[in-house]
């Protein structure tokens, strides 16, 4: 028997540009260790850029047909998600029934005793733990107070749990970030370690890019119907930006 007790459509996010990323941009570009941050990463805001690119997402939904709007928005609750989710809905006019819904689970992987270190930082102030990340892999290693892929994707487990149980038939639109995008894709795709981190390798999450999924009852799961879509930008004339979180890991 085949399990429905799904969302009816699922799109995925990633917040907009935030100021965090262009610190990053301006810190390796300058060959720094230290990303120049002195707010949590919880607590950056989105760069202006950012702002006009959740904007053209919400004009992006609010231009389709009822049916193909979010009923229901989930979060993370770091301010850069928040506030990308705060201007897509005034954009597009969305006022989801179901409201928004702040869910720690959502937070981007906790990189500990790495956080806000560029790759030349990591490899200059700890060149243990760089040689144990090229050893054990990216999607295992976890740095001293922070996570592995594996970690995010334990805590998505049970949020996915979450869409079933509770928004089932709904319309859920998630906006979090780059490394729970593509655990989400781990686990909606049944992936394999090999698998998510090709598609890692081949390019990071857009800003404001979506990943969207629709209910197929024919085998009782989500199908994927597109991965990092950017139409919304493309046709507001905003900028494509891809940058890596604030908190660096040298790509695998």
């Amino acid at each position: 028997m085949h399990d429905l007790n799904w969302p009816e459509r699922l799109w995925i996010a990633r917040h907009g540009q935030s100021a965090g990323n262009v610190a990053r941009d301006a810190a390796e570009a300058a060959g720094l260790a230290l990303i120049d941050l002195a707010a949590r990463d919880i607590d950056v805001p989105l760069s202006a850029l950012g702002e006009r690119q959740a904007v053209a997402l919400g004009e992006w939904f609010g231009a389709a047909a009822e049916a193909d709007r979010p009923t229901a928005v989930l979060c993370s609750p770091y301010v850069r998600a928040r506030e990308t989710a705060r201007l897509l809905m005034e954009a597009g006019g969305l006022r989801p029934s179901c409201g928004v819904h702040v869910d720690e689970r959502l937070r981007e992987k906790e990189f500990g005793i790495l956080d806000r270190l560029t790759a030349h930082g990591i490899r200059e102030r700890h060149p243990e733990l760089s040689t144990q990340r090229t050893h054990v892999g990216k999607f295992y290693f976890r740095p001293p107070g922070g996570e592995s892929w594996c970690d995010v994707i334990l805590r998505l487990r049970s949020l996915v749990d979450t869409l079933k149980l509770e928004f089932r038939g709904e319309r859920v639109l998630v906006v979090a970030h780059q490394v729970t995008v593509n655990c989400f894709r781990y686990l909606l795709e049944k992936l394999d370690e090999r698998q998510i981190l090709e598609i890692d390798r081949a390019a990071d999450v857009p800003n404001c890019g979506v990943t969207e999924y629709r209910l197929d009852p024919s085998v009782g799961a989500l199908a994927l119907v597109g991965a990092n879509f950017t139409a919304p930008l493309r046709e507001a004339g905003e900028p494509v930006t891809r940058e890596p979180d604030v908190p660096a890991a040298p790509k695998s």
